[in-house]
């Protein structure tokens, strides 16, 4: 444990303030000095460096931030805030990266001079508050993982970081130097008229000075996805691809890709007891193939059960961060089905608690990508594989589908959701940028790529079904194990897609989208309808070469 407390004394250093401790892990009696490495943040309560698992816990219990499960993990609630705020997110105008950012409804400019304010404030208030230091890395390569530190107010996002990104071994830690400082500060709400925010959260990057402000909401989310934002900003410039998306890889070890939105089954699928996890959410592809990003997994527990995902069922533990699942009060029972809170029930754990994961979260170069949408207009097929022009142009695309009941404000038709590269809301750089570095990577490594519609057959939402999970399993399988490479196919007259007509263990009408409806002529309608919106979305990609434009669905 190190802290402010027990005997350890503050003294005044350059650039924030100097913690001496007696390292109690070696046996007592060695002094060492510990930097906080914020200028002016001078916390006059205890400050709690990298503790141990269980005291992390403990803090957290007695400061009644949350309440354990009776399977161990520890439960909190966020509040009103229960999933991102997209629309509070700024990054900060500065020369250094001025000229490369797709600067718009995304990526929020904010003026230097009006972060240096607001800073000032965050710093004064957690200099007032009990503290809880993380150090960790983002990257499971050492020739790119970015050294980080998380400082924040509240145990329980301490913890978070703890299970979600790569805890140095305690040589690392005697080394590691931060290049991005995260100020978690849920308790400092922002007024608007005062520091040039849009709400009273807000989401802040600053990457000259190396720095991310989070203020106003308790969603431990965003400390995530602020990592992921800088690291798609960054990497690019080394050659590396980040990618929205989990992987894994086989007995061969033929590693494969899934990118998807979320509840289009990134998790679940990647989480696939025949083959071992390397990560289920954010990636690198770099000149030695792919590595996690994080130390843990952030998965969507809602309508969670031990049938259907028994590896992460079994993942919630002592350790577990749950978010917004409610608990029994008397058994103290997660009840997973229960969505009154939210349906972004989330449970965050490190990647070990999956029983088949891969020991330093690395694997080679992709033999398969697979594109997974969620289509709740019930026409696109269960499976298609796609040419390289195809594969960039539903990279791009990013297309899934959102229903009534998952999202408020949403009416009875579903809502088709275009996000560019699978992860809009976190990408940096013009998609295009992602695109081309994808396209070069798959045709220097042969990759092939696929598109899985994990969302509804025989009709849309309301009307037909939705593919069970066990049969997109079985596809998911037959794409990684070659058994459709040989396989008879078709191809649909609007997208374009080659469909097998038969695979293993799935029933042959399952796979002819069109096929499933009992009314053809309401099928077709419906395609084009869906074929509209592709076309139209895609043509702010003004700058697309024409034959990945051309790729894309006939109207």
């Amino acid at each position: 444990m190190l802290s402010a407390d027990g005997g350890a004394g503050w003294r005044a250093c350059r650039g924030g303030l100097s913690l001496s401790f007696t390292d109690q892990k070696n046996g007592g009696g060695t002094m060492t000095e510990r930097t906080i490495g914020v200028e002016g943040l001078e916390p006059a309560q205890a400050v709690h460096f990298n503790l141990p698992l269980a005291m992390l816990v403990e803090h957290a219990l007695r400061r009644g931030e949350g309440q354990l499960t009776d399977q161990g993990a520890l439960v909190f609630r966020t509040g009103k805030y229960t999933g991102r705020s997209p629309r509070d997110r700024f990054l900060v105008r500065e020369p250094s990266v001025e000229a490369e950012i797709d600067w718009g409804p995304v990526n929020q400019p904010f003026e230097p001079s009006g972060y240096e304010a607001l800073e000032a404030r965050v710093i004064r208030h957690l200099s007032e508050r009990e503290l809880f230091v993380e150090d960790a890395f983002a990257g499971t390569d050492p020739e790119h993982r970015l050294p980080i530190r998380v400082i924040c107010e509240r145990a329980y996002h301490a913890l978070f970081a703890r299970q979600l990104f790569v805890e140095p071994t305690r040589e690392e830690l005697t080394e590691h130097r931060p290049r991005l400082t995260i100020l978690a500060a849920p308790d400092f709400a922002a007024i608007p008229e005062r520091d040039g925010t849009r709400s009273e959260v807000f989401i802040i990057a600053n990457f000259a000075r190396g720095r991310v402000l989070i203020g106003g909401t308790l969603y431990a989310g965003e400390i995530k996805k602020s990592v992921f934002s800088v690291l798609n900003t960054w990497l690019p410039r080394v050659g590396v691809l980040p990618m929205h998306c989990s992987a894994n890889v086989g007995v061969r070890g033929d590693v494969a890709v899934f990118f998807g939105l979320s509840g289009t089954g990134k998790t679940t699928l990647s989480a696939d007891p025949l083959r071992h996890l390397i990560g289920d959410d954010e990636h690198g592809w770099g000149a030695n193939g792919v590595f996690n990003f994080e130390g843990g997994c952030y998965a969507k527990c809602i309508r969670l059960n031990r049938l259907n995902e028994p590896e992460i069922y079994q993942a919630i533990r002592f350790g577990t961060v749950l978010e917004n699942v409610v608990v029994d009060e008397k058994t103290r029972t997660p009840d997973f089905a229960d969505a009154s809170l939210t349906e972004n029930t989330r449970a965050a754990y490190p990647i070990e608690f999956i029983p088949n994961f891969v020991p330093g979260s690395r694997g080679g170069h992709p033999e398969q990508i697979v594109f997974l949408t969620c289509d709740a207009f019930g026409v696109l097929p269960p499976v298609a594989r796609l040419r390289p022009e195809q594969a960039m142009y539903h990279f791009l695309s990013g297309y899934t589908a959102r229903v009534a009941g998952t999202e408020r404000g949403l009416g009875a038709d579903p809502e088709a959701v275009f996000s560019a590269c699978f992860g809009a809301p976190f990408m940096t750089l013009p998609p295009q940028r992602y695109a081309e570095m994808l396209g070069q990577k798959m045709r220097q490594h042969q990759t092939g790529a696929w598109l899985v519609n994990t969302g509804w057959v025989g009709g849309p939402y309301g009307v037909g079904q939705r593919i069970s999970l066990s049969y997109s399993r079985t596809l998911v399988e037959a794409i990684l194990s070659g058994e459709l490479r040989n396989a008879p196919y078709a191809r649909d007259p609007i997208f374009r897609l080659e469909y097998p007509t038969r695979c293993p263990n799935v029933p042959d009408w399952l796979l002819d989208a069109r096929g499933m409806w009992r009314d053809p002529e309401a099928y077709d309608a419906r395609v084009r309808e869906l074929a509209r919106r592709f076309r139209e979305n895609f043509e702010r990609f003004g700058s697309v070469d024409a034959t990945i434009r051309e790729a894309g669905p006939r109207v």
